[in-house]
């Protein structure tokens, strides 16, 4: 009797595990990094420009730029969402389409962009 009530509950741990990671799956987290060129010499104004338009996104669990070592007018961009249909909604918002505006003139290009599924990490969550 004991092994049976023992093996009852450890198969519904197992159980439990299995759906927590099948529900997880239904709506993964939408990762977003990104190489932004600025035009020479604006490469700190675009980033400012950037993480200003960045302030309450509705679904943005981590929203980084970041300058990058190997190149004067290049920036990183690192974002993390709850879903891919709240950073579509995003580029939407008010703020994001002036800090687009704003910046327009001065980005001289896009370099690397790579999609991702973030499946967690220190602040986001599990």
């Amino acid at each position: 009797m004991q092994m049976e009530r023992r093996g009852f509950v450890v198969g519904a741990a197992a159980l439990g595990v299995a759906g927590a990671a099948v529900a997880q799956e239904k709506t993964p987290m939408y990762g977003l990094i990104g190489r932004m060129l600025a035009q020479p010499g604006q490469r700190d104004a675009l980033a400012v420009i950037l993480m200003d338009g960045a302030g309450a996104m509705p679904g943005c669990l981590s929203y980084v730029v970041a300058r990058d070592p190997t190149n004067a007018d290049a920036i990183w961009i690192t974002e993390v969402w709850d879903s891919a249909a709240s950073h579509q909604a995003s580029l939407k918002l008010p703020a994001v389409q002036a800090a687009i505006s704003k910046a327009r003139p001065i980005i001289a290009g896009f370099g690397e962009r790579f999609e991702t599924e973030p499946v967690g990490g220190f602040g986001l969550p599990a």
